[in-house]
């Protein structure tokens, strides 16, 4: 069975933890080599994980003939500097999300993709290739129930770690960014629309300042997603879709375990029923999805249209945040 070599931008440590166990685990794609800026540190993620390669620069890596794509786990600044300079060497990317800090830099991608379209160029959402979210999807597609008008959802973590990433504003840091961009994912994916405008707040934390709690609005002409986000608030996830006869609840929407079934339940004239998924990888089936498009030259099921179309959603919850009305979309 052909397989993509895959190497990896960075030993963070979702890519240490999740992403690469994950492609570890998929049929048509194999983790070849993994670099640092530390060569002692891409060294032992290379042992920890079985990987033959390690490199300690991002261009050596990109630089080895043998490696047909690299995973980028890098700090969300450098995403569009590095897939810019993956694709000068012809490597397929896929990159965690947000791909960019803005739109202006997806547009930069949009123009490299242009001059290369042979070069196969994904954003990381993963939630997308889980069966919870493909039968969710077909589920308001067809009907079930009626027509969709409301999405709620909520997405939470605790980390006040000042060093983390995450909580660094110039590194694209904050609740929007890292979470909130999955909720804006998922409205326009069940929508299957882009919203006409935004309303967005935010509470920033006073020692980092990033948002550390940020609550939006996405009014889809007559249809609403509301949804809040926060870096600084207990564990938490869910997502409810209503219809005008029915609701759909996903009870883990983002972090589903690969080792342990997921559920949503399907309300219907006032009975509920509860649909099980078996245990999946959803980094696994992301992996497949993304290495079958390369290997048979097909157009990546996220394409960059879509995610220029994400971001700039997301600069007009922020826009509005800071202006305080209603944004276009």
């Amino acid at each position: 069975m052909k397989k993509i070599r895959i190497g990896v931008l960075s030993t963070a440590r979702i890519g240490r933890t999740k992403v690469i166990p994950g492609m570890q685990r998929a049929k048509h794609c194999e983790v070849t080599a993994i670099c640092s800026r530390n060569e002692a540190a891409a060294r032992r993620a290379a042992e920890e994980l079985n990987i033959p390669k390690a490199y300690g620069s991002y261009t050596k890596l990109l630089a080895d003939p043998d490696i047909d794509a690299v995973y980028i786990p890098l700090p969300n600044h450098l995403h569009v500097e590095w897939t810019l300079k993956a694709m000068a060497k012809g490597k397929h990317v896929l990159c965690e999300k947000p791909m960019g800090l803005n739109d202006g830099e997806i547009n930069r991608l949009i123009n490299a993709t242009a001059l290369d379209p042979g070069v196969k160029v994904m954003e990381a959402f993963m939630y997308r290739f889980h069966p919870q979210w493909m039968e969710t999807k077909r589920l308001v597609d067809q009907g079930a129930i009626g027509k969709p008008t409301s999405i709620q959802s909520f997405f939470s973590y605790f980390n006040a770690d000042p060093d983390n990433i995450r909580n660094k504003a110039d590194m694209g840091g904050g609740g929007l960014m890292d979470i909130g961009c999955y909720q804006v994912s998922l409205s326009r994916l069940l929508f299957d629309a882009q919203p006409r405008r935004a309303f967005g707040w935010m509470d920033k934390d006073p020692e980092f300042g990033t948002d550390r709690t940020f609550s939006g609005m996405l009014d889809f002409g007559g249809r609403l997603s509301t949804f809040t986000c926060s870096t600084q608030l207990a564990p938490y996830q869910r997502v409810n879709v209503l219809g005008e006869t029915g609701r759909i609840e996903i009870i883990i929407p983002f972090n589903a375990p690969p080792d342990a079934p997921t559920e949503i339940l399907l309300q219907q004239d006032g009975e509920t029923q509860t649909i099980t998924f078996d245990a999946c990888d959803q980094y696994t089936l992301q992996a497949d999805a993304f290495a079958e498009a390369v290997l048979e030259d097909k157009p990546v099921p996220i394409s960059i249209m879509d995610t220029f179309a994400n971001q700039h959603t997301v600069d007009a919850l922020f826009k509005s945040a800071q202006s305080d009305h209603w944004e276009n979309c």
